[in-house]
């Protein structure tokens, strides 16, 4: 298996950031138990040091995940992602023409059936109509936006996006089976196209303001330009 060397964004005494790609777990779980590596053992390797996984990121989500170097450290950086004092903001496209800002309030069931209040919010950056058949349709219609979860359940962004008939393209299980299908077929792409572009929040050890930033990977930036989205500035 090649080895991976993972992008390092932001590195200090008390914390580590990478630009975790796609498909990378962030750390082994029990449902993924085969799978290997993981971004914490990877960084791990790579630094000489211990990790502590601050939050997470879907294993097909890519961008800024933020890692504490020692456990005190880690504490105080979870307790600011628990009460939603972290900053977080994402880039997507998706299917369909979405609205110029908007925010999605709809509670989200858990597994264990736990129902909780979620909120995301979004700015649409670019939109795009292609001579792309699709079912009835003689073209194809798409959409890059940036979006802010104001509250932080699993699977929040999917999940809203999904709900509101604008899926992420690339999202299994909650897109569209026919535009990944045809996302797969005609363009070689299977990736999730979410990308987590930054995190803003206080250093919880100088109490500096810190804003940690991500690239786009090389197969957002295709499906952009594929897609005739990439002529409107992301920032």
């Amino acid at each position: 298996m090649e080895k991976i060397q993972l992008d390092v964004i932001y590195h200090d005494p008390y914390l580590v950031a990478i630009n975790k790609p796609p498909g990378l777990l962030v750390h082994k779980t029990p449902m993924a138990g085969d799978a290997s590596p993981c971004a914490l053992q990877v960084l791990r390797d790579q630094i000489h040091q211990r990790v502590y996984p601050c939050h997470r990121l879907d294993r097909k989500t890519s961008g800024v995940l933020l890692f504490a170097l020692d456990p005190k450290t880690n504490r105080l950086t979870q307790a600011q992602f628990s009460k939603n004092l972290v900053a977080k903001v994402y880039l997507a496209i998706v299917r369909g023409f979405t609205e110029e800002t908007g925010t999605i309030d709809y509670p989200l069931v858990r597994e264990d059936g736990t129902i909780q209040d979620a909120r995301t919010s979004f700015i649409t950056i670019a939109r795009s109509e292609i001579p792309l058949p699709y079912g009835k349709h003689n073209t194809s219609r798409y959409s890059l936006i940036r979006i802010k979860p104001l509250t932080g359940r699993t699977h929040q962004i999917r999940k809203h996006l999904a709900h509101i008939f604008h899926p992420i393209i690339g999202d299994r299980p909650y897109g569209c089976n026919k535009q990944n299908k045809l996302f797969k077929e005609k363009w070689g792409m299977s990736t999730m196209m979410l990308h987590a572009i930054s995190l803003e929040f206080v250093h919880p050890v100088t109490g500096e303001l810190l804003k940690i930033e991500a690239k786009l990977h090389d197969e957002f930036i295709r499906m952009l330009k594929v897609l005739e989205l990439n002529n409107h500035p992301i920032e």
